[in-house]
């Protein structure tokens, strides 16, 4: 098992790797396995690419994101010139209908709202606006539309995983009551954690995940 000080060291190195982070503007601080990010960035865009870093460090148990975004001069935008660029970049997404989303944007944070029939939408549809410039923080508010999950659909979210995963499926514990799912167990990295939380979300009739999955050393 890594220790705090070599999991502080590993995860400023990873940071230092990613191109899309500038590593003097984050600090790290780590307790337990507990990773603590702080400081301020340029960008929401370099605030993710900062979460993601650490994310792919094995070793790390959970992460809060402290970090505030301070906008370069070159990336200050209006309000009214972030929505429509928002509106213009969910308009040329194929897997968006232009009348879907609903765009809110207030001193550059930007609110999501409308229904899309699958998770990966609504992800898309943050994954749009998390790069365009101005946008200081994102409220994903964007819902599934209802529908009833089919028969056997634990079967096929484990039939899934283990195509992905192997083993690690044997595992988990995965639930099923009305439209929510509930995973329990634990995984080794936080891939293997977005792994299993993705193929829950891919399930159709899924409107909610509760991820209990606890990532261990």
């Amino acid at each position: 098992m890594k220790t705090d000080e070599q999991l502080q060291r590993e995860i400023h190195d990873e940071l230092d790797w990613d191109p899309a982070v500038r590593v003097t503007d984050v600090g790290v601080s780590v307790k337990d396995g507990v990773v603590t990010l702080t400081g301020h960035v340029g960008t929401y865009a370099e605030k993710h690419a900062a979460e993601r870093a650490a994310q792919r460090v094995a070793g790390v148990r959970a992460i809060a994101v402290e970090l505030d975004v301070l906008l370069d001069p070159r990336h200050h935008r209006g309000d009214s010139e972030i929505a429509a660029a928002v509106e213009h970049a969910l308009k040329w997404n194929s897997t968006l209908l232009a009348d879907q989303i609903q765009v809110l944007v207030s001193n550059g944070h930007v609110t999501l709202r409308g229904m899309v029939d699958w998770a990966y939408q609504r992800d898309d549809a943050a994954r749009i606006v998390r790069s365009l410039a101005g946008v200081t923080g994102i409220d994903n508010l964007v819902e599934l539309r209802p529908a009833a999950p089919p028969p056997g659909l634990v079967a096929r979210i484990r039939e899934a995983l283990q195509r992905q995963l192997d083993r690690e499926a044997d595992r988990l514990q995965i639930s099923l009551e009305g439209d929510t799912v509930t995973l329990r167990g634990s995984v080794h990295s936080w891939a293997e954690f977005r792994t299993i939380q993705g193929a829950a979300w891919s399930a159709p009739g899924v409107n909610s995940v509760v991820n209990e999955l606890k990532v261990e050393a």
